[in-house]
């Protein structure tokens, strides 16, 4: 009975502690105009409240160990979804109860966010440790390459994840919103949107597909067979785990059951990360001219590459 008291005071206490920093972050970006919520760092855009270029320059800096359970992605293509397995995953290798967890160990370390405490923070986790970007392969903390630490890389069919992010920037208080659907597309095809082109990211990730330390995995392919990733991931990692544990992973993992646990993860902005958590919505937004642009996009860039072939695109995005 203790124990339980003790890790519910711990959660209560760094939930107090998220919420506290949210609300500074949006009291910040109440007092900028919607032309300085982003900032510009060697060609891509970022979030100006949450980062910044002393973030992005001492990611140079951070010490990755080999064991270490990186996701990336591109903006709402799956990331949180994904920490939330990993988290599962290390917690279930690691044999810890949730209330033994390490400080920090569910949240969500995006390391273009993460100022010099946490980076010092880090080095006492125990491994294995779990973090993500956003970031292109080239801009890469250095470590993670030298260490061969696995990256999980995670896609998303693009009509699907354009109105996904519409979504998500309108909804989300730190990142500028659109006057409409139709001008947030022309700033997403055109690549003006935080961390850029998904197509100029997927094509410069798709030349690492086949790196032994590198994995790709869809959030439809999640969508398709749960069980089925968690048991993939895992095995990507060297875990063995049993049956049990990989449906107790899923079940945890599913939209519902992350929606309903978003307050306690997200604090404040749980309802700005877990909206619907379907496939196909782009049905909704697309004029029938933003499809055929798509489409035209898809087809030059990534029409005929592994990765082209792994979105299952005529599947996905073919009305």
């Amino acid at each position: 009975m203790e124990s339980e008291q003790t890790g519910e005071r711990a959660a209560a206490g760094e939930a107090n502690t998220l919420e506290s920093k949210l609300q500074r972050l949006l009291i910040r970006a109440s007092k900028l105009e919607p032309e300085e919520m982003l900032f510009r760092y060697k060609g891509l855009l970022y979030p100006t409240v949450l980062s910044s270029e002393d973030k992005l320059q001492q990611l140079s800096k951070f010490e990755a160990r080999s064991e270490d359970m990186c996701i990336v992605s591109y903006p709402k293509c799956g990331f949180n979804w994904v920490n939330q397995l990993f988290h599962d995953i290390a917690a279930a290798v690691q044999d810890k109860p949730e209330e033994g967890k390490d400080e920090g160990q569910h949240k969500v370390i995006l390391l273009e966010f993460a100022d010099p405490v946490t980076h010092e923070m880090m080095k006492s986790y125990s491994s294995p440790r779990v973090y993500g970007m956003h970031l292109h392969y080239e801009n890469l903390p250095p470590s993670i390459i030298e260490k061969k630490t696995k990256v999980l890389v995670v896609f998303r069919n693009p009509k699907d994840n354009a109105v996904s992010y519409y979504h998500f920037c309108q909804k989300n208080p730190l990142l500028p919103n659109s006057a409409s659907w139709d001008e947030f597309f022309k700033k997403y095809m055109a690549g003006e949107v935080a961390w850029g082109s998904y197509f100029d990211y997927a094509l410069i990730w798709e030349k690492y597909i086949d790196d032994e330390n590198v994995m790709f995995i869809t959030y439809e392919e999640l969508k398709e067979n749960l069980a089925g990733g968690v048991q993939k991931i895992a095995e990507f990692h060297g875990f063995s785990l049993t049956e049990e544990q990989i449906h107790n992973i899923a079940h945890k993992g599913t939209f519902q059951a992350m929606s309903n646990n978003s307050q306690e993860t997200h604090s404040i902005l749980g309802n700005v990360f877990f909206r619907k958590g379907v496939v196909g919505d782009w049905r909704n937004l697309f004029t029938e001219e933003q499809s055929r642009e798509m489409d035209a996009k898809f087809e030059e860039c990534l029409a005929g590459t592994k990765l082209g072939a792994k979105l299952k695109y005529d599947l996905y995005c073919k009305a």
